[in-house]
C-alpha cells in the first residue's frame, strides 16, 4: 500500500470520527489503568459492567488496596480470569502507593513494571490518559492492519513498528482508536462488512464480501 492510500484512509477515518476514544468507562488515569488491565481477554462491555459498580466504591489505589484481593474479586468476578486479575490489580495498587505516591506514572518503563501491565496496556494508558502518540496493537488492529495491507507484520510488535513508521504525526495520537473501532464494528474477524466500509475502495484485501 502506498503513502497516498494510507493518507486517504486516515483522512476518511478522521472525518468520520474526529475525536475517538476508548469504549472503556474511566474518569482518571488510574481508572483507565485498572480498566485496561481488566480488559485482557475480555470485552469492554463486560469490564464496564464491573467497573461501573467498583469505581463508585473504590477508584483510587488506596481504596482498591483496602478492599483486599477477595473484596476486589466480588466486583470483578463476572470478568474472565478474575482471580489472577484481582491479584494483579491489588498488587499494582500497592506498588503505586509505595513507589509512585498513589499516582499513575507517565513512564513506559514504570508502567510495564506493574503486575498485569504489558506493552499494549502501557501504550493505551500513555496514549489515552497522557496523549502520547503510541499505538497499542490488539487483535483488531493486527487484523485490520494486515487485512487491508495498511501495515503488515507477522507479530503485533512488527505491526506496531510498521504503524509507527507509516502513520503521519498528525494522525498518531488517534489512529489506535480508529483502527480498533474499525476492526470491532466493520472489519470484523469472520465476515468483514465490506459493503458498508468507508475505505473499501482503498483496502487491498482480495476476498471482499458484500453485506
Amino acid at each position: 500500500m502506498n503513502k497516498a492510500k494510507r493518507l486517504e484512509i486516515l483522512t476518511r477515518l478522521r472525518d468520520a470520527n474526529p475525536h475517538p476514544t476508548t469504549e472503556l468507562n474511566f474518569s482518571s488515569p488510574f481508572e483507565l489503568l485498572v480498566a485496561v488491565t481488566l480488559s485482557a481477554q475480555a470485552t469492554d462491555v463486560s469490564v464496564n459492567k464491573a467497573t461501573d459498580k467498583l469505581f463508585p466504591v473504590a477508584n483510587t489505589p488506596e481504596a482498591i488496596y483496602a478492599l483486599g484481593v477477595e473484596g476486589l474479586k466480588d466486583y470483578i468476578k463476572t470478568i474472565g480470569l478474575f482471580n489472577s486479575k484481582a491479584q494483579n490489580v491489588h498488587k499494582l495498587c500497592q506498588i503505586l502507593i509505595e513507589q509512585h505516591g498513589g499516582e499513575v506514572p507517565e513512564s513506559r518503563e514504570a508502567l510495564e513494571a506493574l503486575p498485569g501491565v504489558g506493552r499494549k496496556t502501557a501504550n493505551v494508558v500513555l496514549n489515552t490518559a497522557f496523549g502520547w502518540p503510541t499505538i497499542a496493537v490488539d487483535t483488531h488492529i493486527y487484523r485490520v492492519s494486515n487485512r487491508t495491507k495498511f501495515a503488515m507484520g507477522k507479530t503485533v510488535e512488527k505491526v506496531e513498528e510498521k504503524l509507527l513508521k507509516v502513520v503521519p504525526k498528525e494522525f498518531k495520537v488517534d489512529v489506535h482508536h480508529w483502527l480498533i473501532l474499525h476492526g470491532r464494528y466493520t472489519c470484523i474477524a469472520r465476515k468483514p462488512r465490506c459493503g458498508s466500509c468507508i475505505i473499501e475502495d482503498l483496502c487491498e484485501f482480495k476476498d471482499k464480501v458484500d453485506d
